[in-house]
This record gives C-alpha cells, structure tokens and sequence, in this order.
C-alpha cells in the first residue's frame, strides 16, 4: 500500500508539473533571453491564458530582433488574435528590410488581414512576375482581323496592395486597350510591322491606376492575322440591301395589281353603265313614235344605218359580232 501510495504521489507531482510548465513556459523564456528578447515570464503566463501561443510569439520575436527590426510582444499578439499570420508578417518584414523596401508593420498586416500573400507580395516587387494575356481579337480600320497576346511585367505596388486592383484588372485593361490600339491602325500591314506601336499606346494608357501593381513594359509576343471581317460585313450589307430590295419591289408589284384589279373594276362598272343607256333606247324610240317625232321611214334609216356599221365592224375583226345580242 505505501508502494502504491509513493507512486500516486509521483504521478500527481508529475502532473503538476507538466501542467505547471505548461502555463509557465521556462525554457522559452531562457530561450528568449539568451537572444536577447526581453519577455517577462509572467507575459508568457498570460498568453497562455488568451490561447496565444507563446513559442509562435516568441520566435518571431527572436527572428524581428536578429533582422534587426523592433517590434513588440503586444503588436504580435494583437495581430494573431486578429487572425493574422504571424510569421509571414516577420517573413515579409525581414525581406523587406534586406531589399530596401519601405514597408512598416502597420502595413504588413493591413496587407496579411486583408487576404493577400504579403511575403509574396514584396517577392514580387522585387523580382517583378510576367503576366500572359489570352489573345484579343480586334480589327483595323481596313477590315482585317488581327489577334494579339502580350505579356506584361508587372511589380507590386506595396503602398496599393490594400484596396487595389488585381491581375484580372490588368489584364482586362491591357486587352482593352490592345483592342483600341489596333482598331484606331490604318491598316494591319502597319501593325505587323511595327508591333511596339502597340506597346507604346497601351503604355500611355496608365492601366496599372488603382490596381496592386505597376506597369513595367508590354510586350506584344505574338499576332495573328484572322478573317476580313470588313469583306463579311460588306456581304452581308448587299445580301441585307438585296433583301430590302426584293421587299420594295414586291410591294411595288402588290400596289401595280391592285390598281389594275381597280381599273378592271372601274371598267366593269362602265360597262354596265352602257347597258344600263342600251337598255333605254327602245324605250326612247317608243316614246319618240308616240308623241310623231320619229317616223316609219326614220327608223328604217335608222337600221340600215345599224346593219352599215355591224358590217363594217365585222369586216375588220370577224369575231367582234359573235357575241353581241341580236337587236
């Protein structure tokens, strides 16, 4: 029994003291004093108790102070509990520094919070990256398709990393203005031969405002020479213009039939205008027998002289009388 008693109390001594370094990390402490980082032990306490981690804190610190950039124990922590990186923030400070960079701890972390890569960032402008457009179709003032892709040099603009532009804006800018580049050339033959002409427009430009990086060159890495759109487009113009045409003589063919079915119309109603006064001649010889101012004689005149004239008629078109009704 007091064997086993001896090794309760072991166990619970070496419990409390595992649980005692835990909250009271010594070896990190000596660590940090023998590199020469002042951090109280009882600091170290208390970042366990706000779930920071002390090793995270204190090897940063140790890496900022042998760069040589002074930083303190409350700005990192404030930085991790606000969900920042914290190393990557001492990374990009410590390559910063190294090139010549002005970039401050305030704008480290405004960067790292702010979701970009902040040690990327000052990779880049120091080795500026090449970005690849896909190729822009445009066409030139005679009627020729020509596609281009450029590849622009960019560097990171670290005072415009936080509310800037990214690559997509640049590359949207860049074709955009390839676009108005060719569009405004004479003819593409001009632009094959002196592609920079393109390079240099898109320059003056100054794409790269409000965007997270700088413009160094464009450069034009390729043209190809596509269809004649001004041709296609002409081709359509005279097929449209023909159809227009189609269209306007068809309704001046329509508007030529209609008046003839009018005139048609207009005839027959003239037609029976005249056998309607046909109609009234017998009556008006009657009328002129009875009241004597038509005699036997005048009549019979009156019908050789009718006879005369079917004959002449018949003469000179025999089938003019064929279907005239018998008097």
């Amino acid at each position: 029994m007091e064997n086993y008693s001896v090794l309760f109390l072991i166990a619970g001594g070496l419990i409390l003291l595992m649980i005692f370094l835990y909250f009271v990390p010594i070896s990190l402490w000596i660590t940090a004093l023998f590199s020469g980082v002042r951090v109280g032990l009882l600091e170290l306490v208390f970042m366990r108790i706000r779930k920071v981690p002390p090793s995270l804190i204190v090897n940063s610190m140790i890496n900022s102070t042998k760069a040589g950039i002074n930083l303190t124990t409350t700005e990192l922590e404030t930085h991790y509990l606000a969900g920042g990186n914290v190393p990557m923030v001492i990374k990009a400070l410590i390559s910063a520094d190294k090139a010549n960079i002005p970039l401050t701890f305030k704008q480290a972390t405004a960067i790292d919070l702010a979701g970009r890569n902040v040690f990327e960032a000052v990779t880049t402008s120091v080795n500026p990256k090449v970005i690849n457009t896909p190729k822009v179709a445009a066409v030139a003032l005679d009627g020729i398709q020509l596609m281009a892709q450029a590849r622009v040099t960019v560097r990171a603009n670290i005072r415009q990393l936080v509310g800037g532009a990214g690559e997509e804006t640049i590359l949207a800018r860049v074709g955009e203005g390839i676009v108005t580049s060719i569009g405004s050339s004479i003819s593409h033959k001009a632009v094959l031969e002196s592609p920079d002409i393109i390079s240099k427009l898109v320059l003056q430009k100054g794409l790269d405002a409000g965007t997270a990086y700088e413009i160094l060159s464009i450069d034009i890495a390729d043209i190809d020479v596509g269809e004649n759109i001004g041709a296609k487009l002409q081709i359509d113009q005279a097929g449209a213009d023909l159809k227009v045409a189609e269209a306007k003589a068809e309704e001046r063919r329509a508007m030529a039939v209609a008046v003839e079915q009018e005139m048609k119309a207009k005839a027959q109603e003239a037609r029976a205008s005249v056998i309607a006064a046909e109609v009234e001649i017998p009556q008006a010889i009657a009328a002129a027998f009875r009241s004597g101012h038509l005699g036997i004689m005048d009549y019979y005149r009156m019908q050789n002289i009718q006879s005369d004239t079917d004959m002449r008629n018949s003469i000179a078109d025999p089938n003019a009388g064929q279907n005239k009704p018998k008097s």
